[in-house]
């Protein structure tokens, strides 16, 4: 489902209020994405400044804090088996839904899947989703330098099914799967309250990307806000903005949290062995997305 056939949150039934996902594996745009409505929140609220990264959750949240888990559990999350975590993650995302006035806009890389036997996302209180698609070749890089290891681990890594990551002290886990069981459980079945959108699109075509995700979320900035609201989240600003002050969600492993931002690098970046072996793994989802050309369908032989 392209970004212009998606319907808006509004198609949903009963009121305007839960849950909106802002949905993606990881390295795949969710904090460009956050960024650019914090901004685009702000303008249409009269501010002049652009949006401080590390106020990122202003307006957005997530689920996995290990601070909401605790009180249901009676211990922290790190001391928990897996299996109460599941069971207690639904009751988590409804008190999200439950204290928010409206929409309440969740950041996940939850797979839409279930999780010994508890969904992963609590439909009961979700309005809809965006969900953030980008083409694996790339992704293998942006995240091998966020997990500061190499590109072959993170090709592994990626298609590594029923892939979970750890419980801290900071946060529970969350389910990913492989990247291609992550692309299958948002969008094998078009939904009309998924917005589905390609990174590289929101790159090539921004005004077309970023108008559909903001009436998606019945939302109606004018031309002017729109566009001031993409140029206060280009990329140049949010690496500025890092060097000047850091950034929270940087992992302690990693040098930079925003380091290149564009689509394409794997050209420079993979031998043909690693994409052959990316390809290997995910074709079938790269393909329905338009990501296996003739000339990767040649380097993959």
């Amino acid at each position: 489902m392209a970004a212009s056939e998606a319907q808006p949150v509004a198609a949903t039934a009963g009121p305007i209020n839960g849950i909106v996902w802002l949905a993606s594996y990881p390295k795949s745009g969710n904090t460009w994405t956050r960024t650019f409505l914090h901004n685009l929140f702000g303008l249409m609220e009269g501010k002049d400044d652009e949006h401080d990264i590390n106020q990122i959750n202003e307006f957005t949240t997530w689920d996995l804090a290990a601070a909401r888990y605790e009180p249901h559990l009676g211990k922290a999350p790190v001391d928990a088996t897996r299996e109460e975590i599941a069971a207690v993650r639904p009751l988590i995302q409804a008190e999200i839904a439950g204290q928010t006035d409206g929409l309440a806009l969740v950041k996940t890389h939850h797979a839409l899947m279930m999780d010994r036997g508890h969904p992963t996302l609590n439909f009961s209180v979700t309005s809809g989703a965006v969900y953030l698609v980008r083409n694996p070749l790339d992704i293998a890089i942006s995240y091998a330098h966020h997990m500061n290891t190499d590109i072959d681990n993170t090709i592994d890594h990626m298609a590594s099914k029923g892939l979970e990551t750890a419980v801290t002290e900071r946060s529970v886990y969350e389910v990913y799967g492989s990247w291609s069981e992550h692309v299958a459980s948002w969008t094998t079945k078009p939904h009309r309250a998924i917005c589905i959108l390609r990174y590289e699109d929101m790159l090539e075509r921004p005004q077309a990307a970023f108008a559909a995700l903001a009436r998606h979320l019945l939302l109606q900035p004018t031309a002017a806000q729109l566009n001031e609201a993409i140029a206060r989240s280009s990329f140049d600003k949010l690496k500025a903005q890092e060097e000047a002050n850091g950034f929270r969600e940087k992992p302690d492993l990693a040098k930079s949290f925003f380091r290149e931002g564009r689509s394409g690098q794997w050209e420079e970046k993979l031998t043909r062995r690693q994409v052959r072996e990316i390809v290997k793994a995910h074709g079938k989802q790269m393909d329905r997305f338009g990501y296996l050309t003739k000339d990767i369908r040649h380097l993959a032989r």
